[in-house]
């Protein structure tokens, strides 16, 4: 399907997600090689007798002894954390953390954060982890640890303090917009198992998978739960719901392969860079899992790095309606650079834009239908209600009307209310009508 699919270890991860992985796209390879100017790469003299003068001041000077390995391993991830957001040193543990963290199994709260002017900023929750089921929210921002301000530590650092053995306690003091004061909200950590792809019918003929993150095997999942959803419908769908919101990435082949579920040509995604090994194009097989069948791709705030790929190329190509709020707008790759001493290095070395060119740095993927963030509730029940032709003394009856149809109708309405799923809701009328105007 993909030129050159295995020619790397190629991962989404959104910075610093809690327990092992973040949402930048990474490839992990040997530094590449190529041609440089020598005059712009010439060691900068004066600059370097600047730092080792400081250097030697904290040696000398610093309250209390520090090490020469602590203080230049700090001096590197200063050098990275001053480029962008997403470029870090890894230390040899977290670099095995964020391999292992791609598995979809690590340990923590399961939240994806990224830093913001000092603060933890949480990207998403995690499905089915603690940090979702104790109500934490995108957008929060974490401004202390236990009893540790955030405000100075680097986002390793914060990250570090969040992991723990599973049953142990935390609590996190949480700036959310629009509360009067900050939050206090107590997790107990856990070991995360995160299975990224979930469904279920939403109505007959009309399918719903939300994808929470993209793994290595998510692309062999969402296979299994169409194949799954069209038998229980008997072979067939008249529209699907792909729900990606609060996914903050993932594995980049992951994100291909569901694009490439849908598509039957064309472009997906490329990346440009600096470096020739950063540019690279991937395209679609002569498939669509679905035969075509409209589909409707539900987006926030918190839909980040692979879910805007997988959106901004079933958008390009007019394959889906793209519903919701606008992305977070994560559009760089991230390529890691193992070093000598077990380590390695994260440095922003790409963009990668959608089909028709657009980068989504920044900027995020903007959803064809806007939906505010809104909750159903069903109307209270009044001892007023309408009369109907029904409810007249001698109407006349309707002798194809089936008292079992009219309840299981009643009981798909009641369950769709009881989600309160404002834009699921909406997601699903709208696939509705257009199978109504098809016919």
């Amino acid at each position: 399907m993909l030129k050159n699919k295995k020619t790397y270890l190629l991962s989404l991860v959104l910075s610093g997600v809690i327990g092992g992985m973040s949402g930048n796209v990474f490839a992990e390879k040997n530094p590449p090689v190529a041609a440089v100017d020598t005059e712009s790469t010439a060691l900068p003299l004066e600059d370097l007798k600047t730092f080792t003068e400081i250097f030697g001041r904290i040696k000398q000077d610093y309250v209390e002894p520090v090490s020469d390995k602590k203080l230049l391993e700090d001096a590197v991830k200063g050098m990275l954390s001053g480029l962008d957001p997403h470029s870090a040193y890894l230390l040899a543990e977290e670099y095995q953390e964020l391999k292992e963290g791609t598995t979809g199994q690590f340990g923590g709260l399961g939240i994806e954060v990224s830093m913001e002017n000092g603060y933890v900023k949480v990207v998403s929750p995690i499905d089915d982890t603690p940090a979702q089921r104790a109500g934490i929210k995108a957008g929060d921002l974490i401004i202390r640890l236990d009893d540790k301000p955030v405000k100075g530590m680097t986002l390793a650092d914060a990250v570090k303090m969040m992991r723990g053995e599973a049953g142990s306690k935390i609590l996190l003091t949480v700036v959310r917009e629009g509360s009067e004061a900050p939050l206090k909200i107590s997790l107990t950590r856990d070991i995360i198992k995160a299975k990224s792809v979930k469904s279920k019918m939403l109505d007959k003929n009309y399918g719903y998978v939300r994808i929470s993150s993209f793994q290595s095997g998510t692309g062999e999942s969402l296979k299994e739960a169409l194949a799954a959803l069209k038998k229980e419908n008997g072979g067939t769908l008249k529209g699907l719901v792909l729900d990606l919101r609060n996914n903050p990435g993932g594995v980049l082949n992951a994100a291909v392969d569901v694009s490439d579920a849908f598509l039957r040509s064309g472009l997906i995604v490329y990346t440009k860079g600096r470096i020739p090994n950063s540019e690279m194009r991937f395209n679609a097989a002569a498939d669509d899992l679905i035969d075509d069948a409209p589909m409707v791709v539900l987006i926030n705030a918190g839909s980040a790095s692979a879910s805007e790929i997988v959106a901004g190329a079933l958008q390009d190509s007019k394959r889906a309606i793209i519903m919701g709020e606008k992305s977070f707008g994560k559009g760089s790759v991230q390529t890691i650079l193992p070093t000598s001493n077990g380590s390695a290095v994260k440095l922003t070395t790409a963009r990668y834009y959608t089909p028709s060119g657009r980068s989504i740095q920044a900027e995020g993927i903007e959803p064809d239908v806007a939906l505010a963030q809104m909750k159903l509730e069903s109307v209270e029940k009044s001892e007023f209600k309408p009369v109907k032709e029904s409810d007249l003394s001698n109407h006349l009856q309707n002798k194809k009307e089936k008292a079992a149809e009219i309840k299981e109708t009643e009981a798909k309405e009641k369950e769709a209310l009881d989600t309160k799923d404002y834009a699921l809701n909406e997601a699903l009328t709208l696939l509705k009508g257009i199978s109504i105007m098809k016919r």
